[in-house]
């Protein structure tokens, strides 16, 4: 059987969609400030930020799925082990984070006694009564996660180009659209 040497389409696909929805919904967060309390854009910026932090819930399970079905490329012999263990511990930090960001964004919107709605196409009411002291702990956790993906996934963004163009492997182009 031949080693697999690129990721699926589809796992490419979610691999960028995934990066997009992230830098949006960071972005989403901030476009409040533009607005004075209580306008009614803070509530739309909010409904798109539950809308696409579900969009994102549904892609990271899909992207976990394909990575369990089809795996992924072994990384290169060339490698250090050390090197390898890194690149390892950085992609299970980038899957935990991404799990936990919406999941923590779900329990957050329901303990405020939100319903979650996807951009008004179904709604899913809370299961539970509104906690305010709860919410606010569980939006701390939701905003360390965020802040530890953009972190994470910029030491990942920098590994890849130092590979790219340092160390000139496939380690960035198996990532790439188009690429075979």
């Amino acid at each position: 059987m031949a080693a697999i040497t690129t990721y699926t389409s589809s796992q490419k696909f979610l691999h960028w969609a995934l990066f997009a929805l992230v830098v949006l919904l960071y972005g989403l967060t901030f476009g409040e400030e533009f607005y004075p309390r209580g306008d009614p854009a803070v509530d739309a910026i909010w409904r798109l930020h539950i809308s696409f932090g579900l969009l994102l819930a549904a892609f990271v399970l899909w992207r976990v799925v394909l990575r369990g079905v089809k795996g992924a490329p072994e990384l290169p012999a060339e490698m250090s082990p050390l090197e390898q263990t890194a690149a390892k511990v950085g992609h299970f930090a980038l899957y935990a984070l991404l799990v936990a960001l919406p999941v923590l964004g779900i329990l957050l919107t329901w303990f405020r006694g939100d319903s979650l709605s996807f951009f008004g196409l179904f709604t899913v009411p809370a299961p539970f009564a509104a906690d305010r002291a709860t919410a606010r702990t569980i939006r701390e956790l939701h905003e360390l996660c965020a802040n530890g993906i953009l972190i994470v996934a910029g030491v990942h963004a920098l590994a890849a180009l130092y590979h790219h163009f340092i160390r000139r492997d496939a380690i960035l182009t198996r990532m790439l659209p188009g690429s075979r």
